[in-house]
């Protein structure tokens, strides 16, 4: 396997309560290391046009509003098979179906407040980190 790149988000809900360091320490006792990394309020315009290829979902407009309820830490993974390891790491959308010990599981408050973001594919991740990080602000 290659080593890849990936994007997370940390949600609003986890960073209200402090669980940025509890989150990142899973995520690298899980092979992945943090090559980028910054806290961002996203704007309603950020939240839209990222999240805009779920613009037609009934969900959206309220994933808009959570998204920009506070401050989130987006960040760049990296490791072997980053992109599989972070969603196996971040667990299943709904927290009630995550396995035990992931970050949804652990520190999900509902399938929206899920405390966690991760690309899910090769093509998406490095999409997902040219919309918040230059190059340059990536250091391997």
């Amino acid at each position: 396997m290659a080593v890849q790149r990936t994007f997370s988000i940390i949600k609003p809900d986890a960073t209200r309560r402090n669980l940025t360091g509890k989150i990142n320490a899973l995520l690298e006792a899980g092979g992945l290391r943090i090559v980028a990394q910054k806290r961002i309020w996203m704007t309603k315009g950020q939240a839209e046009a990222f999240y805009g290829v779920h613009k037609e979902r009934p969900f959206f407009g309220s994933l808009v509003a959570f998204m920009t309820s506070g401050p989130v830490v987006v960040q760049v993974l990296e490791g072997e098979d980053a992109v599989a390891k972070n969603r196996e790491i971040m667990g299943a959308t709904n927290p009630a179906n995550a396995a035990e010990g992931t970050i949804r599981k652990t520190f999900a408050e509902s399938i929206e407040a899920n405390s966690a973001h991760g690309s899910d594919s090769i093509e998406n991740a490095a999409i997902e980190i040219a919309y918040f990080f230059s190059g340059l602000e990536i250091v391997g």
